[in-house]
């Protein structure tokens, strides 16, 4: 009964962290851990966006996917993959939602290689098998190196009189990356977004409850 304890307060936990910030937010952003644990994979399924980051390499894809080493075909979904499509899938039996799960290529060289021509077909390949949308996230810049220790990003304001930084080609390039990788993740607070947190409410108060029979049933 301790697990079952623990697993009650952690969910009480985030119920309460939630609902402390909805009504004065348009986005709440949930960085989980590395490792699998129950409150990681509660967070995964009360998500309505789902950001998976990869450094852009075929060791990063391996929490993702098997691939045969000598034709590069994908030949399997990893552990990772796997929690995340059952989190995906008891979301749908609960309230009907499709948690949008997006796979984002971070740290890519500005060079095209042949790696990262492999990793995109595989990347394609397990896309149609796991529904996720493959999106290509930040170029390998010094600039977010040189930004980290002073606090900001790079569309923060960097003017003389502030930073004493002017701004650079690097910066602009990387002000245009963050705002297209925003694009691309399609978070339009709009009517679709409040009837998806209507139903994450609704999810919430049914994760305490038994399933239902007909919910035994998986495809």
């Amino acid at each position: 009964m301790q697990i079952a304890d623990n697993e009650e307060l952690e969910c009480q936990r985030l119920i309460d962290a939630v609902n402390a910030l909805d009504r004065n937010v348009d986005f709440i952003v949930v960085d989980t851990p590395g490792t699998d644990s129950y409150l990681s994979r509660l967070a995964h399924s009360t998500a309505d966006t789902l950001i998976t980051p990869m450094n852009d390499s075929l060791l990063d894809f391996d929490v993702l996917g098997s691939v045969d080493p000598t034709t590069y075909a994908v030949t399997g979904v990893a552990h990772y993959a796997a929690m995340v499509r059952q989190a995906r899938r008891r979301r749908r039996q609960l309230d009907g939602s499709n948690i949008d799960w997006i796979v984002m290529r971070n740290r890519r060289s500005g060079l095209s290689s042949r790696s990262t021509h492999v990793l995109s077909g595989c990347l394609r390949q397990l896309s149609l098998e796991l529904g996720f949308r493959p999106i290509d996230g930040f170029v390998e810049r010094s600039i977010y190196r040189e930004f980290f220790p002073r606090g900001v990003s790079a569309l923060d304001d960097t003017d003389p009189t502030g930073l004493k930084m002017h701004p650079s080609p690097s910066q602009t390039a990387a002000r245009e990356e963050v705002k297209r990788l925003l694009n691309q993740l399609k978070l339009q607070l709009n009517e679709r977004t409040r009837r998806r947190a209507a139903g994450r409410a609704e999810w919430f108060s049914q994760v305490g409850k038994p399933l239902q029979s007909d919910e035994l049933f998986t495809t």
